[in-house]
């Protein structure tokens, strides 16, 4: 066989792994819009078509957060160390490669540039004084550092494990909280946000929700810290 034939071979060889690779890789936005015809709902139906969540719902925006961070909510969801009764369903009828494509999917997609109306609503002066300092100080008599220590400043998050906080809704950042508090959420690093949401009140809870759901979500598309 000549040199050239070899070649040939080769690169039509090649390009037939790399169609059954692509043939292979999820659709994550088909699944998005329509679940994955396996026991996963459509993402959109809680989530929004474009990501940005349903503040008076509770449920979480997912555009521009970090991919790792998604990634390793959806299997701890899947593996059941995250517990929601929503969630862990459709997170288990997610295979391994669709888990990681939903994450990369949604870590693309831009965050909304201002918070959502039902997330913006006017809070108390008095609230929001109060959200603010506790995200940007603390409250280091009781040994509660800022919010943005680990969050970032104006809660645009680091990394992957420190999820942006702007332009979440207030619904949403209450029940997490709650859910640290009460210890039913327990995937945290080191125990951190565990022991943070038991120095908060039931007045502290709502103050952070409604300042951190007035914020602009500024950086999005995995571009966060």
């Amino acid at each position: 066989m000549s040199a050239a034939r070899l070649l040939a071979g080769i690169a039509i060889a090649g390009l037939a792994l790399a169609g059954r690779a692509l043939a292979g890789t999820p659709d994550a936005a088909a699944i998005a819009r329509q679940g994955n015809g396996h026991g996963a709902a459509p993402c959109a139906s809680c989530h929004g078509a474009d990501g940005g969540g349903q503040p008076a719902a509770g449920f979480p925006r997912l555009a521009g957060l970090p991919a790792a961070y998604l990634l390793e909510q959806l299997d701890d969801f899947a593996a059941g160390t995250r517990r929601n009764a929503t969630m862990q369903p459709v997170a288990a009828a997610l295979s391994e490669p669709e888990r990681q494509a939903m994450a990369a999917y949604y870590g693309k997609l831009p965050a909304p540039a201002s918070p959502p109306a039902a997330a913006a609503a006017p809070a108390d002066a008095a609230l929001q004084a109060q959200g603010k300092a506790l995200a940007e100080r603390g409250r280091w008599s009781q040994g509660l550092p800022a919010c943005e220590q680990c969050h970032g400043p104006g809660g645009v998050g680091v990394g992957q494990r420190f999820p942006p906080l702007a332009g979440q809704s207030a619904v949403y950042i209450a029940n997490q909280l709650h859910a640290w508090r009460g210890g039913t959420r327990r995937n945290d690093p080191l125990q951190l946000m565990q022991a943070v949401a038991a120095k908060l009140s039931e007045a502290d809870i709502a103050a952070v929700g409604a300042w951190y759901a007035a914020q602009p979500s500024t950086l999005g598309g995995g571009q966060q810290p």
